[in-house]
């Protein structure tokens, strides 16, 4: 029994880490690239590193390198980490539904810390549910790919030639425009909400008196100024509710 258990967990893992794969190798070039921005704003490759380890973050990671390089306070770096992260409370929480209830407590905490939207997705995805060995390999990849892409961009960046690093620091922003655009060009409601937050965004860097406001408050208006207009203002009124994953899965079995 104990022999068949444990070819099952290593099974497990093993399916994990095939999922994982592909986002590893997707995390090693976004990563190089923030590692390149934060060696290039004046941390050393081993603090770029530990952010990449304690955090695996993207957007939050690059706002939070933002806060840290004008100096801001640590209010605003809670403030703002709070804003763009609190997604993943809602995807733990949302994921939970879909983890075998033999897992316990302190491993669903640990996976919980671990999520990202690459990893949720793909978790979620499955039409059973996951279990401890499955998750392990799945994240553990996942971590080690965006690890590993800034400890690279970090070594690389005090390398390569200033032009170069100045071309590869650009690649994480254009992802968050590759993550954005193909919404933007066919809904007319993200595509206001996102002038709406360029809009600010420049009032707080060009009009004089506003532009003393501190980089992580300006982030933090934008994104909650326009995110409220938009769920007030622009509501999704076309289209019923499409049930989740989660919610067909429990029809199925008579439980919802």
């Amino acid at each position: 029994m104990g022999e068949n258990r444990r070819n099952t967990a290593i099974k497990q893992i093993g399916y994990g880490i095939k999922d994982g794969l592909p986002i590893a190798i997707g995390y090693l070039s976004v990563a190089f690239s923030f590692g390149i921005l934060a060696v290039e704003g004046g941390l050393s490759v081993a603090q770029a590193t530990m952010i990449s380890a304690f955090n695996t973050t993207s957007a939050g990671q690059v706002a939070g390198l933002s806060i840290m390089l004008m100096h801001g306070s640590l209010i605003e770096m809670a403030v703002t980490q709070f804003v763009i992260n609190l997604r993943y409370s809602l995807m733990a929480i949302s994921l939970s539904q879909n983890v075998n209830r033999g897992v316990k407590p302190i491993y669903r905490l640990l996976f919980g810390a671990m999520i990202t939207d690459e990893v949720f997705a793909v978790a979620v995805s499955k039409v059973y549910k996951v279990g401890r060995g499955y998750l392990l390999g799945l994240q553990s990849v996942a971590f080690l790919g965006w690890a590993l892409g800034t400890l690279l961009g970090a070594i690389m960046g005090g390398i390569l030639p200033e032009s170069v690093n100045s071309a590869l620091g650009l690649a994480i922003y254009g992802m968050f425009i590759a993550i954005v655009m193909p919404k933007v060009r066919v809904d007319r409601r993200v595509s206001i909400v996102c002038i709406i937050a360029v809009v600010i965004s420049c009032v707080f860097t060009y009009v004089p008196v506003i532009n003393k406001v501190s980089g992580g408050f300006a982030v933090i208006i934008a994104a909650v100024t326009a995110s409220l207009f938009g769920a007030f203002f622009l509501p999704d009124k076309s289209m019923p509710r499409e049930k989740s994953v989660i919610d067909r899965k429990l029809n199925q079995k008579g439980v919802a």
